[in-house]
C-alpha cells in the first residue's frame, strides 16, 4: 500500500499559432490536416476543453464544430463529431480518421463552399504550464471531498491529460487510487471506467464526483 500523498497538480495553456494558413473550404481543410503537428492536433481534440468557451458542448472537437457553424456542412459534423481521441492508438492514426473522413466528404460534394475570411479554421497549438495546487490526498476516502473542491483544469490535468501521459496505466486519480488497498481498487475499477470522450469538464467533474460517492456510501454501509 502506497504510504505518499496524491500531489493535486493544476495547469494552464499557452496557446499560439501553428504557423500553417488558415482555411476557408473543406479541400484547404483536408491538406492542413495532413500537414500540421501532432500537437495541433491534440490540442484541437483535446485541449479544447480547457478554453473557457468549451463547455457542454454540441460537438467534441473544433474540426466539428466548425464544419457545422461555419461551412453549415451538419453530415460532416456528424462524422467528425463521433472521433474519440482516447480509442485512437495514436495521433496519427487519428489524422488518418480524420482526412479519411474530409476525402469522403470532399468525392461526395458537387461543389465545394468557402466562407467568408472571418470565419476560417485557424490552426493553433499550446504549451502547457503545470503547477502545484496545495492540495494533498492522503487516503483513498478522501477522494471524494478532493474531486469536489478541484478546478476544472485539475480534473483535466489528472484525468484528461494523463490518460495520454500515462497510456496503458490510464489517469492519474485510477494509477494512485490502485496502490492504496482494497478501497483504493474499488474506487480506481469506477473512475477509471468513465468515458472522457463525450464529457465537458463540469460534467466530468460530476461523473467522477457522484462515482467516488457511492462506492464511499456502499463501503460505509458494509461496515456498519
Amino acid at each position: 500500500m502506497s504510504t505518499d500523498p496524491f500531489h493535486v497538480r493544476s495547469c494552464a495553456l499557452i496557446v499560439r499559432m501553428e504557423g500553417l494558413p488558415s482555411a476557408i473550404n473543406l479541400r484547404e481543410l483536408r491538406d492542413r490536416v495532413e500537414r500540421c503537428s501532432p500537437s495541433c492536433l491534440y490540442h484541437h481534440f483535446v485541449e479544447r476543453l480547457l478554453r473557457p468557451t468549451f463547455d457542454d458542448p454540441e460537438f467534441t472537437n473544433d474540426f466539428a464544430a466548425w464544419a457545422c457553424r461555419a461551412l453549415g456542412d451538419t453530415v460532416l459534423a456528424e462524422r467528425l463529431g463521433v472521433l474519440d481521441p482516447f480509442s485512437a492508438d495514436s495521433i496519427e492514426a487519428l489524422r488518418g480518421q480524420v482526412s479519411e473522413i474530409l476525402e469522403e466528404r470532399l468525392a461526395e460534394a458537387d461543389h465545394i463552399p468557402s466562407v467568408d475570411p472571418g470565419k476560417a479554421f485557424y490552426f493553433t497549438r499550446a504549451s502547457m504550464a503545470v503547477f502545484d495546487s496545495g492540495m494533498r490526498i492522503n487516503e483513498p476516502s478522501e477522494i471524494l471531498g478532493a474531486l469536489q473542491r478541484m478546478t476544472r483544469a485539475s480534473i483535466y490535468f489528472h484525468f484528461v491529460e494523463g490518460r495520454f501521459r500515462r497510456k496503458e496505466e490510464g489517469d492519474d486519480f485510477s494509477a494512485w487510487l490502485r496502490s492504496n488497498g482494497e478501497l483504493g481498487e474499488k474506487l480506481a475499477a469506477s473512475v477509471s471506467a468513465v468515458d472522457v470522450a463525450f464529457f465537458s469538464l463540469r460534467s466530468l467533474k460530476n461523473e467522477l464526483v457522484q462515482r467516488s460517492q457511492r462506492i464511499l456510501e456502499h463501503e460505509a454501509e458494509r461496515s456498519r
